[in-house]
């Protein structure tokens, strides 16, 4: 038999939680929330969208603005009577260079220009090549110059040594294009920059530009 203790366990009803009741107040809190969770992610969305597209811009305006280098292709070099053996009496060299702007809205000022040959890193002749000169966006510019008499510096003995490596089939020399630049963009002028262009040529038997070294791209450097 059940004890009395037993029946009213038995008889108990089973406990349900009990539900609490929010009242309105913290309903529109916790839109208000969500709303503004929302608000905050869109604010940030479009602020990153408007950074990434002026980001695109800045790129696209430092392309097109960034200047480039002028190039120089050496077109014709030579040094005339080097099959003489007295031909260091009346020495000249002649070279063709290119310079060329390749910037599309930038313009180069060049203070002046300055072409020097050199035989084995030693300078045996420099001549002016250009005054204060503007070459517009591109564009290019023919210079052509030719060292003799005072401007060249050539003895028995120096000439005794292009005959010397002339019999190898070919002399080499270093043809240094220098001058003070600085870029235009629009109504702004950049710094000066100290540039130099080296263009290494070898002449062969006859004296005349090897094909080698025709119509090669001379390294540029600023100082």
């Amino acid at each position: 038999m059940n004890t009395p203790t037993q029946l009213a366990e038995t008889n108990t009803p089973e406990q349900r939680p009990i539900k609490r009741h929010h009242t309105p107040r913290y309903y529109a809190q916790r839109v208000k929330d969500s709303l503004t969770t929302r608000v905050s992610k869109l604010i940030c969305a479009v602020f990153l969208g408007l950074l990434f597209i002026v980001g695109i811009i800045m790129f696209i305006l430092w392309l097109s603005l960034r200047p480039h280098r002028p190039r120089f292709f050496i077109h014709h070099f030579s040094i005339l009577g080097l099959g003489l053996d007295n031909g260091y009496k009346n020495p000249e060299i002649v070279f063709n260079v290119t310079a060329r702007n390749s910037n599309l809205n930038i313009g180069i000022y060049y203070d002046s220009m300055v072409g020097s040959v050199y035989y084995k890193n030693q300078k045996i002749g420099s001549t002016p090549l250009l005054d204060e000169y503007y070459e517009g966006p591109k564009t290019t510019k023919v210079l052509t110059a030719a060292l003799s008499g005072e401007t060249l510096n050539v003895d028995r003995h120096r000439w005794m040594e292009f005959s010397k490596e002339r019999s190898k089939g070919a002399v080499g020399f270093r043809l240094e294009i220098s001058s003070t630049i600085r870029f235009r963009i629009s109504a702004w002028d950049s710094k000066r920059h100290g540039m130099h262009a080296n263009c290494d040529v070898s002449v062969g038997r006859d004296g005349l530009v090897l094909p080698s070294s025709k119509d090669v791209r001379c390294p540029v450097y600023f100082s």
